[in-house]
């Protein structure tokens, strides 16, 4: 742990969905803190390391052990972080997705269709990941080989920039190298959480008709943490994790059926076949610790159009009961001092029947709002212009919108359906399709419901369904729901 350096603590450990974790940490020691205060207060909880002391036998519940010689190149997917798949084994891997059967690692394509051309939308995205600087500047100079090569991004590739920090920015523009991801079409899109929950942008109209028109699976490569089904864009159904001059790679040969070691990934200008091996980098790093510190020392300052905002005087909040972002929500009214104890559930039909591995993104996404869902009508009603309507991520202050956004997932696998994705039921026993928003109904799900990112929504969106006024009232239980809003 003493040779692992500071930016590459923080990437693992926030990278903890790829090896089945809520968080990773690495012991505190003098490369991550230097406040003496601190440091007494973690030493006398014996939570400090020093390795210029003798080191103490600790005792954990459990222990992995890895090789280093034995880490391979690899990416992960196409509807779980955890899915590790080896580089090499990727093309495989990828027919294997198109054959199985609708799951984590299947699509059913019938053979006759898997000759159609398969979308890809390529990401080249940071957020949330803080990855290392080397591998940052990684992605650009496989962008600068690509350049010399005269190699360019296939023209139906999506490509977007969006770094976690501004200091990212700082280093690519010092390394004098950002002008080759700018050639490749890697243009900056925004900060911190963007790709990964869908606000990097959409799609060219005609693109996304051809999608949806012909059922193509459509694909992302992002590098970020984060690919859950739906929440990159709604129309990739696939979506791969991996590093970002991999990113960089696979937006160069514009496919996933690929073997990266036998085929080439473009001509060059010569004429010549190109591989992968010919644009991987090595880098050295153009970081200094001033970048971070004069970034983060403009925060607390903010921007003139921020410091310019008229603020109301009074010591609560001014609800204006017109906005569509935020909503005084119903969380305090008749609230008693003791919780109401737990209700029995008797006469009660399935509302949704799930597998295992329901994240919260499925229970409340945070990708755009579609044009067809609860909340868009909840938005027309107020005449919101559809091309306002933004994400649920971004408009998380109003209940309204988030309660209709409750299994909002496009790429919801509801049993009830046989086989269709998408956020519907079947009313039993009408038989009648209707949108997931409830009457005396239960849902089934399998292992780790609720696993995934953080989402407050998660719990309060289910537990709000029951107080909005259009449906039945009473009490909620978890995973019981009332009432169905016809489509």
């Amino acid at each position: 742990m003493v040779r692992l350096s500071l930016a590459n603590r923080a990437t693992i450990a926030n990278m903890s969905p790829e090896y089945g974790a809520t968080m990773g940490f690495s012991p505190v020691d003098h490369l991550t803190l230097r406040v003496s205060m601190i440091e007494a207060y973690l030493r006398a909880n014996k939570t400090f390391v020093d390795y210029n002391e003798p080191q103490q036998e600790r005792a954990y519940t459990s222990y992995l052990q890895l090789d280093l010689p034995d880490v391979e190149p690899s990416v992960a997917g196409p509807k779980r972080p955890r899915d590790r798949v080896s580089l090499k084994d990727m093309k495989a891997d990828w027919h294997s997705c198109l054959d199985k059967k609708v799951g984590f690692k299947g699509y059913a394509v019938p053979k006759e269709a898997q000759d159609k051309s398969v979308s890809l939308l390529q990401q080249l995205q940071v957020a949330q990941t803080r990855q290392t600087p080397s591998v940052m500047l990684g992605a650009e100079l496989v962008a600068k080989k690509a350049c010399e090569l005269g190699l360019e991004v296939k023209p139906w590739i999506k490509t977007s920039l969006a770094p976690g920090s501004g200091v990212v920015t700082k280093y690519l523009l010092k390394s004098g190298l950002q002008k080759y991801l700018y050639q490749q079409g890697f243009h900056l899109v925004g900060y911190d959480c963007t790709t990964c929950i869908g606000n990097s942008g959409e799609l060219d109209e005609s693109v996304a008709s051809a999608i949806a028109d012909n059922d193509i699976i459509a694909a992302a490569v992002l590098s970020g943490n984060r690919n859950f089904e739906g929440s990159v864009h709604p129309l990739t159904r696939a979506n791969y994790l991996a590093l970002p001059p991999l990113v960089g790679a696979y937006a160069l040969a514009g496919k996933f059926d690929i073997d990266f070691d036998k085929q080439p990934i473009g001509t060059s200008k010569d004429g010549k076949k190109v591989y992968f091996k010919d644009v991987w980098p090595s880098c050295s790093s153009y970081v200094l610790p001033d970048m971070f510190k004069t970034t983060y020392e403009a925060i607390p300052r903010g921007i003139p159009m921020w410091n310019q905002l008229s603020v109301p005087s009074s010591t609560l909040y001014s609800w204006d009961p017109s906005s569509t972002y935020i909503h005084e929500p119903p969380y305090f009214k008749n609230m008693t001092m003791d919780p109401p104890g737990p209700h029995g559930v008797k006469d009660t039909y399935c509302l949704l029947n799930f597998g295992d591995s329901i994240t919260t993104n499925h229970i409340s996404p945070a990708e755009s709002i579609h044009k067809d869902s609860p909340a868009a009508k909840y938005l027309l009603e107020r005449r919101v212009d559809p091309k306002y309507f933004n994400s649920y991520g971004s408009r998380r202050g109003n209940d309204e919108v988030m309660a209709r956004g409750t299994f909002a997932n496009i790429c919801l696998f509801n049993k009830l359906l046989d086989g269709e994705v998408g956020p519907k039921t079947i009313h039993i026993p009408s038989g009648e399709k209707l949108c997931v928003i409830g009457q005396d109904t239960i849902i089934l799900a399998g292992a780790e419901y609720g696993s995934g990112s953080s989402r407050d929504w998660a719990a309060k969106g289910p537990m709000l369904l029951a107080e909005l006024a259009y449906f039945d009232h009473g009490g909620i239980l978890p995973y019981v729901i009332r009432s169905l809003i016809k489509q």
